[in-house]
């Protein structure tokens, strides 16, 4: 039979294993990469109705004197890396970029139309308010830095990546005329749009917040 003694060296070695094990693994979790950051997620279904309520329903501005150029984008974030790329990598999964911050590897879920991609040239960033629809309902009288906070907000939920040609069929559209073919995502959609409107005190017309509302009262 072991002695006390023994038995007593036995007991601590395994203590003193399990101690450093349970730092081993403390250690893993501190040094472990940052999560990935996700996109902001949107106000509640209710929090959204109270928004449309306040938003000023006006006839839709016209076109006139709109151009992309108005609302610079993609301006740089950080070190190399713009706007485009910023999204590109919260809202992926895997991605591995290059030195000049493009994307190299990774995938890409579209919620708008539930595909994903392995190559991010098949990804747009879709504003989520169309710029030209922010111009007609009220950026036009906007100064340009106000226009590219906008074309470029990483705050509030403006910015998705998603399928290219679903963001180019949607254009210039308002919830009225377009909503994202994956409907298991409508409420969410609204949710983010009334909530940038809302922000940016942009106005709807009253085809586009009846719309809103009706698609709403159902989240």
């Amino acid at each position: 039979m072991p002695s006390l003694y023994a038995r007593r060296s036995r007991s601590r070695a395994a203590a003193f294993g399990t101690a450093a094990a349970a730092l081993s693994a403390l250690t893993l979790l501190t040094t472990a990469p940052a999560a990935q950051a996700a996109p902001p997620t949107p106000v509640s279904a209710a929090t959204a109705r109270t928004y449309l309520a306040e938003l000023t329903v006006k006839a839709e501005g016209s076109s006139d004197g709109y151009s992309r150029d108005k609302f610079p984008h993609w301006i740089t974030q950080s070190g190399t890396c713009n706007t485009r790329e910023v999204v590109l990598k919260r809202d992926g999964s895997n991605v591995q970029t290059g030195s000049d911050c493009a994307a190299t590897s990774g995938s890409w879920y579209s919620a708008y139309d539930g595909a994903t991609w392995t190559a991010a040239s098949d990804v747009d960033i879709d504003h989520v308010v169309p710029l030209s629809e922010a111009w007609k309902s009220g950026a036009n009288a906007w100064t340009t830095a106000q226009r590219q906070s906008l074309a470029n907000d990483l705050t509030r939920p403006q910015l998705i990546a998603v399928t290219d040609n679903v963001n180019q069929a949607k254009g210039d559209k308002d919830p009225a005329e377009w909503m994202p073919p994956r409907t298991a995502y409508a409420c969410t959609y609204l949710r983010m749009y009334v909530q940038v409107k809302h922000y940016y005190n942009l106005s709807v017309d009253s085809a586009e917040k009846s719309a809103i509302q009706t698609k709403l009262s159902g989240c």
